[in-house]
């Protein structure tokens, strides 16, 4: 072909390369999970700790989050449970030496694989060490006195260590928390049992009255996060409720 065939056919090619150059769509970006390890993602209604009803802040995201303790049932020989060293102090005074409680949040998702109850614990300063499982008896941390939770089918016990919930004057840290008598499926209701000496313990009620013994999977996530200006490490506890569906 001679060079004025040759740019004929370029000029008329021309046109048709833009308009195929315009329907190529951009290569998605790579999923979470083709990444190592967690990235920032914003804070949402799916967030893996997320039991609030109002949309979050400008601001507000997930740092990052890991499942302590996968969908199981715990067992005297299998609680769930992690450890998170901590050298305290981690603040000066009259901020507590410990991680400290923050807030108390709670929530249900009944459309998700498997539906769940959730209480979630906010402490600021760094994750504390715990240990969850079934008892028959939620007992105040110190006297050993019982602490009632009415009504519920069975009991999970938390316990929180190298973490407190006042600050060194004495004065509660939390400022926010759900009622005790929470009424969802799974997880009925909830209890302080102790704060005392760098152990922070709680108790959650399974079920109903017509639950007796019942012991059902739960999950836990850790979630590292900036929620309302807060740097936040939580500690959010799911409980499956598809048996009450």
């Amino acid at each position: 072909m001679n060079r004025r065939g040759r740019s004929g056919a370029v000029a008329l090619l021309a046109p048709l390369l833009l308009l195929l150059a315009g329907c190529v769509q951009p290569a998605p970006a790579p999923s979470a999970s083709a990444t190592q390890g967690p990235s920032p993602a914003p804070s949402s209604s799916s967030a893996p700790d997320s039991d609030e009803t109002a949309q979050p802040r400008s601001g507000d995201h997930v740092i990052a989050s890991t499942i302590g303790c996968d969908w199981r049932v715990p067992a005297p020989t299998a609680v769930c449970s992690a450890s998170h060293p901590v050298t305290p102090p981690i603040a000066s005074p009259p901020v507590p030496p410990v991680p400290y409680l923050y807030a108390i949040g709670e929530g249900t998702h009944p459309n998700d694989s498997p539906p769940y109850d959730q209480l979630s614990f906010r402490f600021t300063g760094g994750f504390p060490s715990y240990t969850i499982d079934y008892v028959s008896q939620l007992s105040m941390d110190g006297s050993g006195d019982p602490v009632p939770l009415p009504g519920a089918g069975s009991i999970l016990s938390v316990v929180f260590r190298d973490a407190q919930a006042h600050d060194e004057n004495g004065r509660s840290t939390v400022v926010s928390k759900p009622p005790t008598a929470i009424g969802h499926k799974a997880i009925s209701r909830w209890a302080p049992a102790g704060d005392f000496e760098g152990t922070l313990t709680f108790g959650i009620g399974i079920g109903g009255s017509a639950d007796a013994g019942v012991r059902v999977p739960l999950r836990v996530y850790e979630v590292e996060k900036i929620e309302l200006g807060q740097h936040l490490y939580v500690v959010a506890i799911q409980v499956d409720h598809s048996r009450w569906r």
